[in-house]
This record gives C-alpha cells, sequence and structure tokens, in this order.
C-alpha cells in the first residue's frame, strides 16, 4: 500500500529545540563533538572486537552489535539536526520523516533487546561457568542477534504504520527536531486514540518484557555472586555486570520519561532525547572500556599497531 495515498502533504518542516532561537551556533558547536566522539569511541571498540580474538567471544559479539547500532542510532538524527542547526533547511520529504521515524524505532528496540541478551549472557557466564559455552555458542549467538534484528522490525513497523497511515492534511510544522510519533501525531487529520493507545502499549510492552527479564536475570546473578566465597572472585563478577547496569539505567530513562507518560511535557521530551541520541551512545564506549582491562589491552594494541605502521 503506497502511504503517500494516504496524505496531501509532501514534506514537513522540523520546527527544532523549542526555546533555542539565536543559539543555532552555540549549539551546534556543543553538540557536534558528541556525536564526533560517538562515532569514533564505538568505531573503536568494534575494531578492537574484530581484530582482537581474545575478544571473539559471546559478550564482546553483543557489545560489537551494540556498537553498531549505537552509531546508526545517533546517524538517524543527528546529522539533520547538525544541518539546520548551520542554517540549511529545515525542510525534511515525507519519505524522509517515514525512513527516520521507522530507523529511529527500529534501532532504539533492538538496542533493548540487545541489552536483554547481554544480561542474560552475564547470567550464563556467572551461574552455569561450566556449561557457558554449550549455553552461549557461536550458533546461538548468532541466532539470538538475528532474531533482535527481526523483531526489531515488526515492532518498529508496527509504530510506523499506524502513524502515516493517518492522514495529514493540516500544518506540516513538527514540534520537534526529528520525525517521532508524539511530534508527528497532533498533525494528523484524524482520530489518533487508536495510534496513541497502541504506540503507548507497544512500547510499554517492549520496555516491560526486556526490563523484567533483565531483572530477573541480574537478580539470579546477584545471588550467585554472594554465593563466591573469595572477595576478589566477587569483585571481578561486580565489576563485569556493574558497567552494564549504568548502559541499562541510561538507556531505559530516556523510554519512560518520552513515551511512557500519557501527557509528556514537550520540553522535557525534547531534552531527554537529546540525551538520548547524542550523550547515550557516547557513553557506552566510555562504560564498558573504563571498566574492562580487556578491551582497554585491545584498544592499547590496535594504537600501537597503527603508530608501528605509520612509522
Amino acid at each position: 500500500m503506497d502511504i503517500k495515498n494516504h496524505s496531501v502533504l509532501t514534506e514537513f518542516i522540523l520546527l527544532g529545540i523549542p526555546h533555542t532561537q539565536g543559539l543555532e551556533t552555540m549549539l551546534f558547536f556543543l553538540f557536534l563533538p558528541f556525536y564526533a566522539c560517538t562515532l569514533l569511541g564505538n568505531l573503536s571498540i568494534l575494531v578492537a572486537i574484530i581484530s582482537s580474538t581474545r575478544l571473539h567471544t559471546p559478550m564482546y559479539f553483543f557489545l560489537g552489535n551494540l556498537s553498531v547500532f549505537d552509531m546508526g542510532f545517533s546517524s538517524v538524527t543527528c546529522p539533520k539536526m547538525l544541518l539546520y542547526l548551520l542554517g540549511l533547511s529545515r525542510l525534511i520529504s515525507y519519505q524522509n520523516c517515514v525512513t527516520q521515524l521507522f530507523f529511529f524505532h527500529f534501532l532504539g528496540s533492538i538496542e533493548c533487546f540487545l541489552y536483554t541478551l547481554m544480561a542474560y549472557d552475564r547470567f550464563a557466564a556467572i551461574c552455569y561457568p561450566l556449561r557457558y559455552t554449550i549455553i552461549m555458542n557461536s550458533r546461538i549467538c548468532v541466532t539470538l542477534a538475528v532474531g533482535t534484528w527481526l523483531l526489531g522490525c515488526i515492532h518498529s513497523s508496527v509504530l510506523t504504520s499506524l502513524t502515516f497511515t493517518l492522514p495529514y492534511c493540516g500544518s506540516n510544522e513538527v514540534n520537534h527536531f526529528f520525525c517521532d510519533i508524539p511530534a508527528l501525531l497532533p498533525l494528523a487529520c484524524a482520530d489518533t486514540t487508536l495510534a496513541h493507545r497502541v504506540s503507548f502499549a507497544n512500547v510499554g510492552i517492549v520496555s516491560l518484557v526486556c526490563f523484567l527479564l533483565i531483572l530477573v536475570s541480574y537478580t539470579r546473578i546477584t545471588v550467585s555472586i554472594l554465593s563466591i566465597r573469595t572477595t576478589e572472585g566477587r569483585r571481578r563478577a561486580f565489576s563485569t555486570c556493574s558497567a552494564h547496569l549504568i548502559a541499562i539505567l541510561c538507556a531505559y530513562g530516556p523510554i519512560i520519561t518520552v513515551y511512557l507518560q500519557p501527557t509528556p511535557e514537550p520540553m522535557l521530551g525534547t531534552v531527554v532525547q537529546i540525551l538520548m541520541n547524542l550523550v547515550g551512545p557516547m557513553l557506552n564506549p566510555l562504560i564498558y572500556t573504563l571498566r574492562n582491562k580487556e578491551v582497554k589491552t585491545a584498544l592499547r594494541k590496535l594504537l600501537h599497531r597503527t603508530v608501528e605502521a605509520d612509522g
């Protein structure tokens, strides 16, 4: 079905970040380093994982996936935002708006699923260390990863279809810095109750199920860690898991603030989504490398080889 048949609009205008008129240049130079660090940090982790055979394990396989999706997630919204902060056009075509919304929720939901898989991986490693290599063999890891992509595609397809089967025939000014459901639905020329309810339920169910599975995994992990007799053993186990828990808190806070409120505050939602799109993906490399000796060692070796090659 051609979605263009449902709308007389051919483009939208992104109004950008509320109450920032005159601050565009300052915001550009503020946000650009965050985006650059996101790309550089996640790319470094990905290259380190690929180049180091010691990191060819399930935990780093999922971390590599997370790095790819973090780069993609930021790239869905940040380049367009940076361009209009430079004074370029705020227009976005109808088709590009559809694409932006789809990939935003596609990549965002995959990250939620990946956090759940990473929690399950730590559960298997700590609670069943002798069977870990069997439980998390390469075939199972690839199957689980592909499963997250398929689930993310289904999740995002439902939200995108519900949003863009509505007719848009009035104002084309999107009161946001990218195309997202809470900003687009007020522009529709039809009843949006079903779209509101389904999007609320869809995001809520995905988030809640993932969060509960993570909670169950870490409850079991905590019980197992407390049963470890040596202090060093407990310290290492907690250190491995703490980085993941910090990343989960950074991911789920924005989801609850933006999508799971009956009447979200636009300004608060915008600030939180900037943090989610720019700061969150940039923090993940720092969270996982600063507390992980193996990744830091792999990055040092990679840097050393690069310097030697240039020399």
